[in-house]
């Protein structure tokens, strides 16, 4: 009897105002999927930085396969943020090499439109599905590491905006910073406030 593989894809970055967009997909049998909550695998707005990159390991050893996907921000302000949402999960979901018998989308659509047609699995989107469903959580704590430590790296750059912090996110702080030394080449410009600024300030 064939084994029932389950895929679950998440995103993070989408209400940034600066850098990319990141999802994860992880593909696993349906049999293991009760381990991930063994391990402490939840929701990863409730787990700390800490508790995240504990997991990061464990879900990697745990999943048949997973994959990280980027959009950058000037494709977000090519194609807006939902299509480039859409593109980062398709592929994250087409990198798996895996092809699973379902996938669980977070959110309220599918990635019909922009794969193989047609989809060469069943997709189920659902919303709110980090606290739903812990494949999706899973995906999601790899998304948010590698994320983090993106805008960690970035922070070494351009230390002035507090990165570290906001992980991209328009924080009093950050926009205070974008008001005194303008954007970088990574700020989203289809994002307010940032299309009011131009790139000349990148040298601050």
């Amino acid at each position: 009897m064939e084994e029932r593989l389950i895929a679950g894809v998440d995103e993070v970055g989408r209400g940034c105002i600066f850098g990319e967009v990141v999802a994860a997909a992880v593909v696993l049998p349906l049999k293991k999927v009760h381990l991930l909550r063994q391990i402490g695998v939840t929701d990863s707005k409730t787990l700390s930085p800490h508790k995240r990159k504990k997991l990061f390991p464990l879900i990697q050893q745990l999943v048949s396969a997973y994959h990280l996907a980027e959009v950058d921000n000037t494709t977000i302000d090519r194609i807006n943020i939902h299509q480039a949402v859409i593109q980062a999960m398709t592929k994250a979901v087409e990198g798996l090499g895996i092809t699973p018998s379902v996938c669980l989308i977070d959110g309220p659509f599918t990635l019909t439109p922009t794969l193989q047609s047609p989809a060469p699995f069943r997709q189920i989107p659902l919303v709110r599905g980090d606290k739903r469903s812990p494949v999706i959580a899973a995906a999601s704590i790899l998304a948010k590491v590698w994320r983090d430590e993106k805008m960690r790296q970035y922070h070494q750059i351009y230390p002035q905006y507090d990165l570290l912090n906001n992980k991209g996110y328009p924080t009093k702080k950050h926009l205070a910073s974008i008001a005194r030394y303008g954007i970088t080449p990574h700020h989203r410009l289809s994002f307010t406030p940032c299309g009011v600024y131009s790139h000349s300030s990148q040298e601050h």
